[in-house]
C-alpha cells in the first residue's frame, strides 16, 4: 500500500509541468559547486552554486540518476560526482584510491558518451578536462576547503545550463540507462504488470540521523532473507520503473526545503494527497508551525476554525480526497517504517481538530503557542527536555493516536507526570498533554469527568481541590517568607500529588504560622477554607494515594490555581490581592 501510494503520487507529479519533478533515469541531487571550463577542457573558474543561508545550502540539481557501486569497486556517476572522482583528489589521505576513482568517472563517460565526442562540444569540452587536468591544482584554489569531497558539475563558458543538461547528452545517457536494466523479469508487485525485476533500490536520502549517502526502505543483505533461492530485492519482485517511481516520489517528499515534511521525534514524516490539494501543504504546519511557513496569523485562524469543528469553504472541494502520512526512522542502512495512516482530508483534519481541543488550555505566559506544536510537546515528556531522551516508540505511539483518534499511550502520561515529580515543574506544554490525555481517557470510558480548560472553582474533584490547596499554601509561603531560597513545592510536590494524606496536615500546620506572620492572612484562610469545603478533613478525607490519572488532576488544580493567583494587581500599597477574588472586596 505505501508503494503503491507513492508510486501514484509520482504519477501524479510527472504529469505535472510545473512540479520539477526528475523524469526517469534522473534525480534530484546536492551540489555546492560547478566548475566553468573552457572548450579546451581549462577550468576558468569555481562556482559557488550554495544559498546565502547561514547553512550555506547547496543548489538541488536534478541529475543523471547514480549507479550503484558492485561489491568493493568503484563505480562513478555520469558528468557528476564528488571530488574523489571528478578531480582524482579528497581529503581522506587516499591518493591511490583517488586515482582509482578518477580513471572510474573517466571510464564511465567514454562508455555512455563514446558517440558524442566529435558531436557535443560541451562533453567534448568536459573530455577534454580528463585528458589535461592535474590533481594537486585543485589544492591551491580558495574554494578547496569547503569543496573537498563534495558534489561537482560542469558548465561550459558562455552557457547558462550545465553540460548534463545538454540535450544530447542527456539522450546519451538515456540509451545507456535502459541498456543496463535487469535481465530478470516477473510480475511487478506495485503495478502488477511484468517487467524488468530491480535487483536493488535507489538509495531514499533525507531521513533525519539515517546514513548521510541514502539509506533503504526495500532492501535484502544477509543469506536469511533468501527465500525460495530468492536472493537480494528479488524477494519482493519491483520492476524498475515502480522501483524508481517510489524512490523519486519519497526524496521529493523529503528534500531540503519541501512543504510536505515534518520531524516529529525520531521519524522524518511526510504528507501528500491523492491529487494536488491546499491541506497537502498545511498539514505539516498544524504538527510544527515553522516561522518559515508564511503568514502565521492566517494559519492560525484557519486552525482555530479546525479546532471548533468548522471546515473552512475553501477546503470544502477536498473534503473527500485521499491523504497519507508516512513517517520514517533510521535504522543503519535502512529505513523503518514508524506509522502509516490513509484517511479523508476532512477526517484527517476533525482529528486534528479534535486533538488541538483537547490540548487546549490556559496558557501561563503570553507567547506561549496556542497551537502547540508536535516537538514542545514531546520536549515536555523528555528528560532535560532533550528528544534524544524519549523513547522513539512514544513519539511514534503519540503520532499515531493523533492521527487515528485512539486515546494517547498510557506511557506518555507516566512520563510527563514523572519529569514534573523530578523537576517540580509544570510548563504549559506539560499542562497541555495532562488535560488532553485526561480527557480523552475520560471520553473513551465514557465518564462524566470533565477537566476545564482555565480554574474550575466548583468542581468536588478531590484531587483537584488538592492541586489547587497546594497552589495556594506555596503562595501563602512566599508571601510570608519573600526571597526564600526554595518552597514547599521543591520539598513536597511530589509526595502530596501521590501520597496526600501523608503531607497536607504538615502542611496545613504550616500554613498557619505562615498566615499568622502577613497582615492580610485571613484572605488566605479564607481561600483554604473554600477549597477544603468539600474535603471531610475531619474524619481524613485526604486520600491515602492518588492514581496516574488522580495526579494529572492534582497537576492540572494546581496550574490553574498557581496561574490565577500569579496574575495579579496592586490594590494599596504593601497588599496584593488577587484579580477577581471575592477576598479583595472584604479588604
Amino acid at each position: 500500500m505505501i508503494l503503491q501510494s507513492l508510486n501514484a503520487y509520482y504519477e501524479r507529479l510527472a504529469a505535472d509541468s510545473e512540479s520539477g519533478i526528475a523524469l526517469r533515469g534522473f534525480s534530484r541531487q546536492p551540489v555546492p559547486f560547478a566548475l566553468e571550463i573552457s572548450d579546451d577542457g581549462a577550468v576558468l573558474q569555481v562556482l559557488d552554486l550554495r544559498d546565502d543561508s547561514k547553512k550555506r545550502n547547496p543548489a538541488q540539481l536534478i541529475l543523471p540518476e547514480p549507479l550503484k557501486t558492485s561489491g568493493a569497486g568503484f563505480s562513478a556517476n555520469f558528468m557528476w560526482d564528488n571530488t574523489g572522482y571528478v578531480l582524482g583528489i579528497d581529503t581522506k589521505g587516499k591518493p591511490e584510491r583517488s586515482a582509482k576513482s578518477f580513471a572510474a568517472f573517466r571510464e564511465r563517460l567514454e562508455e555512455v558518451g563514446k558517440d558524442l565526442k566529435d558531436t557535443d562540444t560541451g562533453f567534448a569540452a568536459v573530455c577534454n578536462f580528463m585528458v589535461h587536468w592535474q590533481p594537486e591544482t585543485a589544492g591551491r584554489w580558495p574554494e578547496w576547503k569547503d569543496m573537498a569531497g563534495r558534489n561537482l558539475v560542469f558548465r561550459l563558458a558562455g552557457e547558462r545550463c550545465y553540460v548534463h543538461d545538454r540535450p544530447a547528452v542527456r539522450r546519451a545517457w538515456l540509451t545507456y540507462y535502459e541498456s543496463v536494466t535487469s535481465s530478470i523479469h516477473g510480475q511487478c508487485l506495485v503495478t502488477g504488470k511484468t517487467g524488468s525485476i530491480n535487483p536493488t533500490h535507489p538509495k531514499i536520502q533525507g531521513v533525519k540521523d539515517a546514513q548521510s549517502t541514502g539509506a533503504s526502505l526495500v532492501s535484502f543483505n544477509a543469506d536469511a532473507f533468501t527465500s525460495y533461492g530468492k536472493d537480494q530485492s528479488y524477494n519482493a519482485p519491483i520492476c524498475e520503473e515502480a522501483a524508481f517511481n517510489y524512490t523519486t516520489a519519497l526524496n521529493d517528499l523529503l528534500r531540503r526545503g519541501s512543504r510536505q515534511r515534518v520531524q516529529i521525534g525520531d521519524a522524518t514524516t511526510v504528507f501528500w494527497t491523492k491529487r494536488k490539494t491546499l491541506s497537502e501543504s498545511l498539514f505539516p504546519f498544524a504538527f510544527s508551525q515553522n516561522e518559515d511557513q508564511g503568514d502565521l496569523s492566517a494559519l492560525r485562524r484557519f486552525l482555530e476554525a479546525v479546532r471548533d469543528g468548522k471546515m473552512p469553504e475553501e477546503f470544502q472541494n477536498e473534503a473527500d480526497d485521499r491523504t497519507y502520512v508516512l513517517g520514517l526512522s533510521p535504522n543503519a542502512g535502512r529505513i523503518s517504517v514508524r506509522f502509516w495512516h490513509v484517511d479523508t482530508v476532512a477526517g484527517m483534519w476533525k482529528k486534528i481538530g479534535s486533538h488541538f481541543a483537547d490540548l487546549q488550555i490556559e496558557r501561563q505566559y503570553e507567547n506561549d503557542p496556542v497551537f502547540p506544536p508536535q516537538w514542545l510537546l514531546l520536549k515536555a515528556a523528555a528528560l532535560r527536555e532533550d528528544l534524544a531522551n524519549l523513547s522513539p516508540l512514544l513519539s511514534g505511539a503519540f503520532m499515531r493516536a493523533i492521527l487515528s483518534g485512539a486515546a494517547y499511550p498510557a506511557a506518555l502520561l507516566a512520563a510527563v507526570l514523572e519529569r514534573i515529580r523530578a523537576e517540580q515543574n509544570i510548563t504549559y506544554a506539560r499542562a497541555a498533554l495532562l488535560k488532553a490525555c485526561l480527557v480523552r481517557n475520560f471520553r473513551r470510558r465514557r465518564q462524566k469527568q470533565e477537566v476545564s480548560v482555565s480554574l474550575d472553582e466548583h468542581t468536588t474533584n478531590v484531587p483537584y481541590r488538592l492541586g489547587r490547596l497546594f497552589a495556594v499554601l506555596e503562595k501563602l509561603q512566599q508571601e510570608a517568607v519573600p526571597g526564600a531560597n526554595s518552597t514547599i513545592k521543591d520539598r513536597y510536590f511530589g509526595s502530596a500529588s501521590a501520597t496526600p494524606r501523608a503531607v497536607f496536615p504538615v502542611l496545613l500546620r504550616l500554613a498557619q504560622h505562615h498566615a499568622a506572620k502577613i497582615r492580610y492572612g485571613y484572605v488566605y484562610d479564607k481561600r483554604i477554607s473554600d477549597i477544603l469545603e468539600s474535603i471531610d478533613i475531619a474524619n481524613g478525607a485526604f486520600p491515602a494515594y492518588l492514581s496516574l490519572e488522580d495526579q494529572g488532576l492534582f497537576a492540572l488544580g494546581y496550574y490553574h490555581q498557581r496561574n490565577k493567583l500569579w496574575t495579579s494587581q496592586k490594590t494599596e500599597p504593601g497588599i496584593t490581592i488577587d484579580r477577581g477574588d471575592n477576598a479583595a472586596e472584604e479588604e
